[in-house]
């Protein structure tokens, strides 16, 4: 399954948000295990790189980022996916921009601990426990 995840899940992990940490770590580690196949929109990595560079530093910063780089795929941010991503009329544009990336880039869904901000959604939107329990579900091919 091809899952973009949103800037918000990836930052519970980076910073160790609690309580969220949990359920978004088991998410990373079926990407690492490629038991799930991870996106990241173009836009969350350099907001990721802005805000653990505040928070641990550059270099841990950077080193966390390359961490990533080698786990997911990135989903472009183009003109086109920005000119779509205007056309929802999401209330938060940054929203409708990982929501477009991932169409774009071949995702079945997106995972976010913010649901209610993809209100028309083309794809499927999961909540972090959520997807874990639909894969948990899924039977393995």
């Amino acid at each position: 399954m091809r899952v973009l995840f949103d800037t918000n899940v990836i930052l519970d992990v980076l910073l160790a948000r609690a309580p969220y940490v949990g359920p978004a770590t088991v998410l990373l580690d079926l990407v690492a295990a490629k038991d799930l196949d991870g996106l990241l929109g173009a836009t969350t990595i350099t907001t990721i790189h802005y805000l653990a560079t505040k928070a641990v530093g550059a270099a841990l910063a950077q080193r966390r980022l390359r961490t990533l780089l080698s786990l997911f795929d990135v989903a472009p941010v183009t003109r086109a996916v920005l000119t779509e991503a205007l056309d929802l009329g999401y209330a938060d544009y940054e929203d409708a921009v990982l929501h477009e990336a991932a169409r774009h880039a071949g995702a079945e869904a997106l995972v976010t601990r913010d649901p209610k901000g993809f209100p028309k959604a083309r794809l499927k939107v999961y909540a972090p426990e959520e997807l874990l329990r639909f894969i948990q579900a899924t039977p393995q091919r």
